[in-house]
């Protein structure tokens, strides 16, 4: 597998690997996405196969122009219009009735499709220099933290596709928000993201929450909604915001013979007892974007280390906080609960 830098005459390099049904992973501004020919289905079953990905575990599409979202849907309602115009480029996917010859498995067997334009000069020369979208989930093994860096990407994929396009660490840190259109009236976040649901709100009006996010039953209309995500093989716990019953936990999985990995803010983690433990700062307590943007880094790095076991901060479901909250419970269990 090859890895490129980021400059034009490679970017057309890494192009002309997807026109020939490659499978290729790239930065964008939430996390590394693997793309492939949205319209080719040979091409979209090589990201399920790279990935260990189930197949009605629908993707994503990334375009790079307002056109090609007109080629696949069957109809774009004003909302649907607003949200690309405040928040496009971005990190918010839109879900609409598909129309056009989009690859069957990118939908999942549904008739809907989630389409975004990211917001990364990377991305969109890509797409635009293949001439078609690109289906992209983020470039990971099905299941674990999704990538930030290129490196991660090599971490998960290494002789599994075709090339990465080093792009540097991405800024987001966690993958976007996607709200289902599909019935104008009642717009529903399925994910919560790098959009949050009062940034929607002060737009659209009334949005709501979808009662399905963690509904093992339902055919998923979002990547994210089914299955298990963004674990790293050790185990991880939520810890309890409280900072006496945190630092009860930690004292007492050392007296158990665990290295505990902490992965929290630096506020607290001045309030716990740091000995014998493996320290990942999520950065300050009161910008919870920086905690978004380090989770999966700080999941990935504690897996990696001497650590023998994963105690992550909670943070306020508000904002991004909400999207945080949202990745940290489906790859974690509350540790009140546990011991």
């Amino acid at each position: 597998m090859e890895t490129i830098n980021w400059n034009p005459a490679q970017v057309d390099e890494a192009a002309d690997w997807l026109k020939k049904g490659e499978v290729v992973a790239f930065p964008t501004e939430t996390v590394y996405g693997l793309g492939a020919d949205a319209t080719n289905e040979e091409a979209v079953q090589k990201i399920y196969s790279a990935k260990g990905r189930p197949s009605d575990n629908p993707l994503i599409i990334h375009v790079s122009s307002l056109s090609q979202v007109n080629e696949f849907v069957t109809h774009i309602p004003e909302e649907a219009k607003l949200i690309m115009s405040h928040f496009w480029p971005g990190p918010c996917t839109i879900v609409l009735n598909k129309k056009g010859p989009l690859a069957q498995s990118v939908t999942g067997g549904l008739g809907t499709v989630g389409i975004r334009m990211p917001d990364h000069p990377v991305a969109l020369a890509l797409i635009e220099k293949a001439g078609v979208p690109l289906a992209a989930p983020s470039a990971n093994s099905s299941g674990k933290p999704s990538p930030t860096t290129a490196a991660h990407v090599l971490d998960d994929l290494n002789g599994r596709i075709r090339g990465i396009i080093d792009g540097g660490a991405t800024g987001v840190g966690l993958e976007s928000t996607v709200l289902d259109l599909t019935d104008p009236e009642t717009p529903t976040i399925l994910r919560p993201g790098g959009v949050s649901l009062e940034e929607l709100s002060e737009v659209l009006g009334d949005v709501y929450m979808d009662a399905h996010l963690q509904d093992d039953t339902q055919a998923p209309k979002s990547p994210g909604m089914k299955y298990r995500h963004y674990s790293p093989d050790k185990p991880v716990y939520i810890l309890p915001e409280d900072s006496v019953q945190a630092e009860h936990i930690v004292d007492q999985l050392k007296r158990k013979g665990h290295i505990p990995g902490l992965l929290v803010s630096e506020q607290s983690a001045a309030l716990l007892n740091q000995d014998k433990t493996v320290f990942f700062s999520l950065g300050d307590k009161n910008k919870p974007s920086e905690a978004a943007s380090r989770l999966y880094d700080g999941l990935r790095g504690l897996d990696e280390s001497s650590a023998t076991v994963i105690l992550a901060e909670p943070y306020k479901p508000l904002g991004i906080g909400s999207a945080y909250m949202n990745r940290l419970e489906k790859a974690a269990e509350w540790i009140s609960e546990s011991l």
